[in-house]
């Protein structure tokens, strides 16, 4: 008997003072059962720390050739390739081809993966962003996590602020490139 997926719901304030993003949405997100918690946590606030028209869930595993996240512009062109966890270099390859734009939001330590592209051949490395979010902030808001959950996130200088009921997480998003890997 096959499992499936289990359907979250996200009420969600934001306000990203970084980018001047400020707006209310709900998402439906799927977790299939192979997914962790921390990889749907990480999908999540990565749809929120890239919220702007046009972004979309990936198909998920029965697209396994798809980001996690897309971006596309009003004609359907793809503005951004939106990667969580630890694509392989030749996956980047590839998207740094197709799109203008490649983030990947690692919610693991990015070192070991670093070291792991590594000398491998990655079109445009040096413009993929990485962005590592705080694991602190992260096991907070897991552990926060319900099948509907309402939160507010709010962004200033490159800190976290995320509102669960009475609880106030923070954290930091480090941003680097691929550059010189």
């Amino acid at each position: 008997m096959a499992l499936t997926s289990t359907v979250y719901n996200f009420d969600i304030e934001l306000s990203d003072v970084d980018r001047g993003v400020f707006e209310t949405f709900a998402l439906r997100v799927a977790c299939h059962p192979s997914e962790t918690d921390e990889f749907l946590a990480t999908r999540v606030l990565a749809y929120c720390l890239e919220f702007t028209q046009g972004l979309e869930f990936g198909k998920g595993l029965s697209s396994p050739d798809d980001p996690a996240l897309v971006v596309r512009d009003l004609t359907g062109q793809l503005r951004a390739w939106i990667e969580v966890g630890a694509p392989d270099a030749r996956r980047l390859h590839k998207a740094a081809k197709q799109a203008p734009r490649v983030v990947v939001y690692a919610h693991k330590d990015p070192t070991p993966y670093l070291r792991l592209l590594a000398g491998e051949k990655i079109h445009r490395a040096d413009e993929i962003e990485l962005i590592h979010l705080d694991r602190a902030f992260l096991a907070g808001f897991v552990a926060r996590l319900e099948r509907r959950t309402k939160f507010a996130l709010s962004v200033n200088e490159g800190h976290l602020y995320l509102t669960i009921g009475d609880d106030t997480l923070e954290g930091r998003v480090d941003r680097r490139t691929l550059e010189g890997i």
